[in-house]
C-alpha cells in the first residue's frame, strides 16, 4: 500500500517518512501519546474503511454488514471482559465525543455537572466555559488542595452535598496521583448524583490492574483508546446495563452517523494486546519509569506538583527555575525531547505559556526504555533547562538523544522499506497544482 502512495503522491509519502523519522529520533514524553503496534496499524489501515455501517450489530441501515457486525461484536466482548463492565459502546470517534455521549444520555440542558477545573488538571469537556460542556450545562468546578496539591475528598463531598449536582465527573488530564473512585461513589451517593469517570489517561493502567478499576463504582466510564491503552485514536463509553439503550441512542443517531469500523477493528486488536501478560508488564514499567524520572528530576532541584507521581505522568513546576513552560517546551524540543507546556494548580500565567511542563512515560516505555534511561533523560532535561539560553547545550543533548533512540528502534523495518520504495520511485517530491 505504501508503494502505491509513493507512486501517486510522493509529497505526502515523503512527509509520512519524515514524521516516522521524527518519532524514531526523539524522546516522546507527552503523557497522552503512545506508539501503537504494527498489528493495530494494520487493522486501522484495512479495507474496513470502505463502507458505511450506521446502526449497531444486527440492526444496520445498510446492507453488506455481516463481517462488520462480527468485528464490532468481538470488540465489544473484549472491552467488556477487559474492564469488567456491563455494556460497551466503541463508536465514539474521540474521548471528547464519548463524554458528550454520556451527557446526552443522562442530562438535560442546564443540568448541573461537577467536575475538575481545567486549570487544576481537568479536561475541557469537564466544564470549561469555552467547551460545549460549559456552554450547555451549569458547571461547578472542584480543585486540588492549595497546600498538598491533592484532591481533597472531604471538600469535594461538602461541595456536592451543598449543590446536589445531577452528575459528578471524576478523572483528569494532569493529575499525577491515583484517584479513589470508591470514595467518589460514596460522594455521589450522598449527593444523589450520577458518577461518571473519565479514565482516558489511565485506561491502560486500569486494564493491567495497576490502577483501581472505575467500572464497579461508576454509572458511566468514558475513555479515549490511545494514551496508556496503546490503541488507535478514538473513544469508548462503558456503562451499567440500565443506561445501555440511552447511551446507544445518544451516540447514534444522536451524535454521529456511520462508525469508523476500521478504527473499531483496531480497538479490538488493542484490547487483545491489553489482555496479555506482556501488556501488564509494560503497564507496571510505565509507572516504575515515571517514579524514577520524577525522583531523578527532584534530585536535580525540580519541584514536582504534589511531590511525585503514582501513575504515568508528572507535572513539573518551573517557577523556581525562572523558566516558563513554553520556553521549556521549545528548548527541549530543539534538544530532541518532546513535551508539552502546562498550567500548574493556581497558575498565574495563561495556558498558552504556563508555569510547568507535563511529562509522561507511556511512549518511551513502549520503546523498551527502563529505569537507567529515565536517569539519563532526567540528566538531559536538567542540562537543557539549567542552560535555557545556550544553543550549544541543546545541540549537545540532541546528539545524546539521537544516540539513545538508536538503541530503541521504532518501526525500524517499516521505515527502511518505506524509504527504499519512495527513493527508488520518485524523481521530484514537489508537485505544483
Amino acid at each position: 500500500m505504501f508503494k502505491s502512495l509513493c507512486n501517486f503522491d510522493p509529497v505526502i509519502a515523503q512527509l509520512i517518512i519524515n514524521e516516522t523519522e521524527r518519532q524514531a529520533d526523539t524522546v516522546n514524553l507527552i503523557a497522552s501519546e503512545n506508539f501503537i503496534s504494527e498489528a493495530v496499524l494494520a487493522a486501522q489501515g484495512s479495507i474496513l474503511s470502505n463502507k458505511y455501517s450506521e446502526g449497531y450489530p444486527g440492526d444496520r441501515y445498510y446492507g453488506g454488514c455481516l463481517y462488520y457486525d462480527a468485528v464490532e461484536r468481538e470488540a465489544i466482548d473484549r472491552a467488556k471482559h477487559l474492564f469488567s463492565c456491563d455494556h460497551a459502546n466503541l463508536q465514539p470517534h474521540s474521548g471528547s465525543q464519548a463524554n458528550m455521549a454520556v451527557y446526552f444520555s443522562a442530562l438535560k440542558y442546564g443540568d448541573t455537572i461537577m467536575g475538575m477545573s481545567l486549570s487544576q488538571g481537568g479536561h475541557l469537556t469537564h466544564g470549561s466555559p469555552r467547551n460545549f460542556s460549559g456552554k450547555q450545562y451549569n458547571i461547578l468546578s472542584y480543585s486540588v488542595n492549595r497546600d498538598t496539591e491533592l484532591l481533597d475528598y472531604d471538600e469535594i463531598e461538602a461541595m456536592a452535598e451543598k449543590n446536589r449536582p445531577r452528575l459528578i465527573v471524576a478523572g483528569a488530564t494532569v493529575y499525577p496521583r491515583e484517584i479513589d473512585f470508591s470514595r467518589f461513589r460514596k460522594i455521589a451517593d450522598r449527593a444523589g448524583a450520577l458518577l461518571m469517570v473519565d479514565m482516558a489517561h489511565i485506561a491502560g493502567l486500569v486494564a493491567a490492574g495497576v490502577h483501581m478499576n472505575p467500572c464497579p463504582h461508576a454509572d458511566f466510564v468514558s475513555s479515549s483508546t490511545h494514551k496508556t491503552l496503546r490503541g488507535p485514536r478514538g473513544g469508548m463509553v462503558l456503562c451499567r446495563s440500565e443506561w445501555a439503550k440511552k447511551l446507544n441512542s445518544a451516540i447514534f443517531p444522536g451524535l454521529q452517523g456511520g462508525p469508523l469500523m476500521h478504527i473499531i477493528a483496531a480497538k479490538a486488536v488493542a484490547f487483545r494486546e491489553a489482555m496479555t501478560e506482556d501488556f501488564r508488564t509494560y503497564a507496571r514499567q510505565i509507572v516504575r519509569n515515571a517514579k524514577t524520572l520524577a525522583r531523578c528530576l527532584a534530585a536535580h532541584g525540580f519541584r514536582l506538583v504534589s511531590g511525585g507521581t503514582d501513575s504515568h505522568l508528572m507535572l513539573i513546576d518551573l517557577t523556581p527555575k525562572k523558566v516558563t513552560g513554553l520556553e521549556a517546551q521549545q528548548a527541549l524540543e530543539e534538544a530532541g525531547i518532546v513535551t508539552n507546556r502546562n498550567s500548574i494548580p493556581f497558575d498565574t500565567l495563561g495556558p498558552k505559556i504556563g508555569s510547568g511542563i507535563r511529562l509522561g512515560t507511556p511512549a518511551i516505555t513502549t520503546r523498551g526504555m527502563k529505569e537507567r534511561e529515565m536517569e539519563l533523560i532526567a540528566d538531559y532535561i536538567a542540562f537543557v533547562l539549567e542552560k535555557i539560553g545556550d544553543q550549544r547545550a541543546r545541540s549537545a543533548v540532541r546528539e545524546k538523544v539521537h544516540e539513545l533512540c538508536g538503541h530503541f528502534p521504532l518501526y525500524e523495518q517499516k521505515l527502511l522499506v518505506q524509504r527504499g520504495i519512495c527513493e527508488s520511485r520518485r524523481e521530484d517530491p514537489m508537485i505544483t497544482f
